[in-house]
């Protein structure tokens, strides 16, 4: 038994190191997983067929449509215009002195407007690049501003996102995306409110030492976008008729959201489900996915109306779309077979039952075992996954015991996934550092700060209350 929970740490420690030496997921997970297999003496090539394979394949049947139409969402965005003129309109409303927070609201909306996380890392770079060169505010804060808009309130706290971070507690918790909303604004009001102050102490503290857009800490890396291979790569974009137009699908993507999942659903006879052909399901562990896959299709229809003089274009962004799909959707179900794998190997059951012997309530031992799995995997969608999958029913089972909210349970383990999955192996992480040319020596300080330590203990003072007063 030793030996094996050996096996497990090795395997991780396996993973964390290739992901941070920039082997893809895809490759890393498996090669985890032939490690954790070994050393608990199963067999490798049925562990990787009959357990590997159906959990990631499964991963991908479940969550596949939000992936592929969130990528489509998030490529007509760009090429219409919309996002770069949604980044304007609130620059001049923000104002152009407070760069900061013109491109945490633009990365924040364009997140709670459904679009890829990935997505808009590509399409902010260049616009908050602009924004910090006119302001010359330092460059090595730029990834630490978008990561604030895009991997922290708006991806796990405001109720209603229609990210895949506030969907999946849904599916083990029997709850939907507007879940405990008090906790989610208040949590998300902190991160925000923490997140840009630090940022802002930052400006201040690094220009009073003489540093500026252009000093050498700030330099592009070696193989960093320059301001010219930014602009040849550009996509070509159409421009969007004024400014409210481009605002549309984002709305849309709230509005049908919002009334699916509190008025249409819940009015709607589900019964059907229960029937063999539909695997028996339950009602309330699809309704969320649903509510945001419908919330979702809904801004694409939209702009394809609003486009349709267009239609070669927008069709190329729909291939286009498609194809950037793929990766992380496959990299997070990676992560998924890699997880499922481990919970099989008998050590896992003496890990797991560590940690309900820690005699933690249910809330408290949720957002744990999320928040751990999540940092070792570098995802908090895949670490958030892995840990429900192997102990989803024993946590609702232990709330029902304990008398805990479920909207709670959701609220708060969808924001501790989305604390230490920020590590600096994270491929999150390493991909927006690529993006904007930076490195971690560079900018890891503030990103680790505003995406890392805030949230994480924004979570457990949320905990802390909620133990005390209840959900909210």
């Amino acid at each position: 038994m030793a030996l094996g929970i050996i096996g497990i740490v090795t395997s991780l420690l396996l993973l964390v190191t290739l992901a941070y030496r920039g082997v893809p997921v895809i490759i890393a997970a498996p090669l985890a997983s032939v490690v954790a297999v070994v050393f608990s003496g199963a067999p490798i090539l049925a562990s990787y067929t009959e357990i590997f394979m159906p959990a990631m394949a499964g991963f991908v049947g479940s969550w596949f449509p939000v992936f592929l139409f969130g990528a489509i969402f998030g490529v007509l965005m760009t090429i219409t215009g919309y996002a770069e003129s949604i980044a304007r309109t609130v620059t001049r409303l923000v104002g152009s002195r407070s760069a900061i927070a013109a491109t945490i609201v633009t990365s924040a909306l364009m997140t709670y407007g459904g679009i890829s996380l990935f997505v808009v890392a590509f399409v902010m770079y260049p616009l908050a690049r602009e924004l910090f060169r006119v302001a010359d505010i330092p460059r090595r804060l730029i990834p630490a501003t978008i990561a604030l808009g895009i991997f922290t309130f708006t991806m796990t706290a405001l109720p209603g996102s229609p990210q895949v971070q506030n969907i999946i507690p849904g599916q083990f918790f029997g709850t939907g995306p507007f879940a405990g909303a008090g906790i989610g604004l208040v949590g998300g009001a902190l991160i925000f409110g923490l997140g840009l102050l630090w940022l802002e102490y930052r400006r201040t503290a690094l220009i009073r030492k003489g540093e500026s857009f252009d000093s050498p800490e700030s330099a592009l890396s070696a193989g960093g976008s320059s301001d010219e291979t930014d602009g040849k790569q550009r996509t070509a974009t159409l421009e969007p008729a004024n400014r409210v137009v481009p605002f549309l699908p984002l709305i849309t993507v709230f509005a049908v959201n919002f009334t699916c999942t509190l008025f249409l659903f819940p009015a709607l006879d589900w019964s059907y489900l229960a029937q063999e052909k539909f695997g028996g399901v339950a009602a309330e562990e699809r309704l969320g996915l649903w509510a945001v896959l419908s919330g979702i299709i809904a801004a694409v229809l939209v702009l394809v109306a609003l486009n349709l003089r267009h239609l070669t274009t927008l069709w190329d962004g729909f291939v286009d779309g498609a194809k950037r799909s793929m990766l992380p959707i496959f990299s997070t179900a990676s992560e998924v077979g890699y997880g499922a794998v481990v919970a099989s190997v008998a050590a896992f059951a003496v890990v797991r039952d560590s940690v309900f012997g820690l005699g933690a309530d249910a809330l408290w031992t949720s957002v744990l075992s999320v928040s751990i799995t999540a940092g070792l995997t570098g995802s908090s969608s895949g670490g958030m996954t892995i840990a429900l999958n192997a102990l989803g029913d024993d946590l609702r089972a232990l709330a029902a015991q304990e008398d805990i909210s479920m909207e709670a349970m959701h609220r708060l383990t969808a924001m501790a996934a989305g604390g230490l999955d920020t590590l600096p192996h994270s491929g999150a992480v390493v991909t927006l550092l690529i993006v904007c040319g930076l490195t971690h020596r560079q900018s890891y300080k503030d990103l680790g700060v505003v995406t890392l330590v805030i949230p994480v203990l924004v979570v457990v003072a949320l905990v802390s209350l909620v133990s005390v007063v209840g959900s909210f």
